[in-house]
């Protein structure tokens, strides 16, 4: 699932990709991809609010859970930046951040390690290159 995610960011070129991770304690089972709303989506991300409030209700109704979002960092590195902390909700989701190489994963929290928002996680994907967040 990562090496697919890879791809969107790589084929995305320049703009940063995003979707919603499904799942259960604190596995990811699967993602829907979303469009990027954001008004410079060069530089941020914004996932689409219909696709969000759909997989919310869908939750509620007994779908998959969301575990968390996933967006791409096209020319930098795959850790939050102080942009990513002040959009993310302290709602200990995860947030998976990409680059078309590299991935790192974090849990977004009150008063976290990173910006106070975010404390890294161990990204363990079998089978795709990945890196916990602190390396």
């Amino acid at each position: 699932m990562l090496a697919e995610l890879q791809q969107l960011a790589i084929a995305a070129a320049q703009q940063e990709v995003c979707g919603i991770l499904f799942g259960s304690a604190g596995r990811v089972r699967s993602y829907r991809s979303a469009p990027n709303v954001a008004a410079d989506p060069r530089r941020h991300f914004e996932i689409d609010p219909a696709i969000l409030i759909a997989a919310e209700r869908d939750q509620r109704r007994g779908g998959e859970p969301i575990v968390g979002y996933y967006h791409s960092h096209p020319n930098g590195p795959v850790k939050p930046s102080p942009t990513d902390a002040g959009s993310a909700a302290p709602d200990g989701r995860l947030w998976l951040i990409l680059n078309g190489q590299d991935a790192a994963a974090w849990h977004a929290v009150e008063n976290g390690e990173i910006y106070g928002r975010f404390n890294a996680i161990p990204l363990d994907c079998t089978g795709a290159k990945g890196q916990t967040a602190a390396e």
